[in-house]
């Protein structure tokens, strides 16, 4: 347990070196959770750590792995707007049409959290816009409900 803190601790300071070092002795620490029920890699993105999650991805990181509220770590960025994370994840093969506990989509994520440049890319991607969350809401719907105009614009015109 005191191993997998340390492991969390390299991650979140973004020590790419001594996290590969940490993997290299004990390769199992890839699929450690933390309290949370992160995963590595979604905290490394969490935390905009691109060299970490890119170490993380050559050791064999669970690209679609989920945290305790269903999300993974391409859900995240879209949350946080790290658009060259969000590249190299869906560069990487993650699934952007995953849904978390309450329905959301990185799409959903990304138009409610205003990040335009994340919906144009996933867009770009194939996120598919007729998904509805637990309440019923198309991404589009939550661009209205918000009157985010450039983002109600890109998805009028996807649809």
């Amino acid at each position: 347990m005191e191993n997998s803190e340390k492991f969390f601790s390299e991650i979140r300071n973004g020590n790419a070196a001594k996290v590969a070092q940490m993997l290299q002795n004990q390769p199992t620490l890839i699929n450690a959770k933390d309290g949370r029920g992160s995963t590595p890699l979604i905290l490394a993105t969490y935390y905009n750590q691109k060299e970490v999650a890119e170490t993380l991805l050559s050791h064999g990181a669970g690209i679609d792995e989920k945290d305790g509220s269903g999300n993974t770590a391409l859900m995240g960025v879209c949350f946080k707007g790290y658009v060259e994370i969000a590249k190299l994840l869906i560069d990487a093969g993650a699934n952007v049409n995953v849904t978390n506990v309450m329905g959301a989509t990185c799409l959903i994520y990304a138009v409610t959290f205003n990040h335009l440049e994340i919906a144009e890319l996933l867009l770009a991607n194939n996120a598919d816009i007729s998904v509805k969350d637990a309440r019923g809401s198309t991404a589009l719907d939550h661009a209205k409900t918000q009157d985010f105009k450039p983002l109600i614009t890109l998805l009028e015109a996807n649809s």
